[in-house]
């Protein structure tokens, strides 16, 4: 076997194979052997059909079959002896494919970059400081009893708070326009999940009302034929109802596990769920801004096919989260909108692998379970969930990966110059929130950027 490898890209490689003409045809003829001892022919006894029928009829078709499993097989042997480290699936074509001459092949594919990981000795990082006070338990508490409120029907006019059932048709220009008709819709007013402006005209309607509507669509809606249109929508409003908030009693607080409704102890067990909640919010906001600054200082090409394999997982993701059954086909899902996720992801994978490989970093089956045991600690029957992804392969492998992500971070966070800053419970959650909606518009924009370059 002859292999030459040409450099294409810094990420792509282009492998040309040539096999002995002798090693095919010998392989060909084992098949071609193995085919007359189990084919049936009329006019033939079984294992007797002559070597010459067997070639003229099954000679092409079997050859194809060999040169197609050589192909892959010396492929494999190739990028081993070269040393190549493949990333994703490779293009094989055959450029030299006939009886008697050596089999010659190229394999186009992409491979894992090689990163020169610069440092961010210097980076400024904030680190919220935040403490839950007794104010942030009880507005977290009414929340809980918002979540949990029912809906009772009143004959009143409707009032900010109220949730209204309507049906609803939209026009812009006297023309109905596609996806802005609804039948027995609930909306509660003031929650601003509808268009600007739309709930407020809703306030003062009574059951059996007929108001229109009047709204703008923001210049930025992401349909982009209704962005900045004016229209009208005619609603009817069938019912009225107004929020009926739940006792804290024991058949309120055992939603939250405390059986025996005592006040003192669900304010612990809210506490308890609001101090992870705020140190995941920490946590995320420190790693974001080093992955930030990780990305900014290393420009890594990301191989296509790491891309498209991030892309179909996210697929499988979404169709998950969105109750669409195993069996949705998720190639109905436009592959533009998990692109940009999928890039920024596998960039960031190969970034914090690198540290990981630099720094020799490991995860010990102690950290593992102790990761998971705190994943755990907020779902019922915690102990089965532990024994679950520790007992799955795939899954403990996942965790494995989360541990020594954070690691990564950890060894990074020990170049960076942290600055705590005091914040108030809520503000702290919104600054993670609001820094992860940076990072994805962050994205976006490169991606756009990217396209226009």
């Amino acid at each position: 076997m002859q292999v030459s490898v040409e450099t294409t890209s810094p990420i792509e490689r282009r492998v040309t194979v040539q096999v002995p003409a002798s090693q095919v045809d010998q392989a060909v003829d084992a098949r071609l052997k193995e085919t007359a001892h189990r084919v049936r022919l009329n006019g033939f006894r079984p294992g007797k059909v002559p070597m010459t029928v067997i070639r003229q009829r099954f000679g092409r078709d079997t050859r194809n079959e060999v040169v197609s499993e050589l192909m892959r097989q010396h492929y494999v042997q190739a990028i081993t002896q070269e040393s190549l480290n493949p990333a994703g699936y490779p293009s094989i074509e055959p450029t030299v494919n006939e009886a008697g001459k050596d089999l010659e092949f190229t394999a186009t594919l992409e491979i894992y970059p090689q990163i020169e990981l610069k440092s961010i000795e210097g980076t400024e990082v904030e680190r919220p400081q935040a403490e839950i006070v007794d104010s942030d338990v009880d507005e977290m508490i009414e929340t809980l009893r918002k979540q949990n409120a029912s809906w009772t029907d009143v004959e009143r006019a409707a009032a900010e708070g109220d949730q209204v059932t309507i049906d609803f048709e939209g026009f812009i220009d006297d023309e109905a326009f596609e996806g802005g008709k609804a039948e027995g819709h609930q909306l509660v007013l003031g929650a601003g999940s509808f268009i600007p402006g739309f709930e407020d005209q809703l306030v003062g309607a009574k059951a059996g009302d007929e108001p229109e509507v009047k709204v703008t669509f923001p210049d930025n809606y992401q349909a982009e034929h209704l962005a900045g249109k004016e229209a009208t929508f005619k609603t009817k409003v069938h019912n009225v109802q107004e929020q009926q908030l739940p006792e804290i009693n024991a058949e309120f607080t055992q939603q939250f596990g405390v059986e025996d409704g005592d006040l003192d102890a669900f304010k612990a067990e809210v506490r308890k769920n609001m101090q992870r909640e705020l140190d995941t919010a920490i946590e995320n906001r420190v790693k974001q801004q080093i992955i930030d600054a990780l990305k900014k200082a290393n420009d890594v090409t990301v191989p296509q096919g790491l891309i498209q394999q991030e892309t179909e997982g996210l697929k499988r993701q979404a169709a998950q989260q969105f109750g669409l059954g195993q069996d949705f086909d998720v190639s109905q899902l436009p592959d533009e909108l998990f692109a940009e996720q999928a890039n920024s992801r596998v960039q960031v994978g190969l970034l914090l692998a690198e540290v990981v490989s630099q720094h020799e970093l490991d995860a010990s089956d102690d950290e593992i379970r102790a990761y998971v045991e705190e994943l755990a600690g907020q779902y019922q029957q915690p102990e089965q969930l532990v024994e679950h992804y520790l007992g799955n392969e795939q899954m403990k492998n996942q965790v494995k990966s989360a541990v020594l992500e954070n690691k990564a971070v950890d060894k990074l966070l020990e170049q960076a110059q942290v600055k705590d800053v005091s914040m108030s419970y809520q503000e702290a959650l919104q600054a993670a929130q609001q820094q992860s909606e940076e990072e994805s518009e962050s994205t976006s924009e490169e991606e756009k950027n990217d396209e226009n370059a």
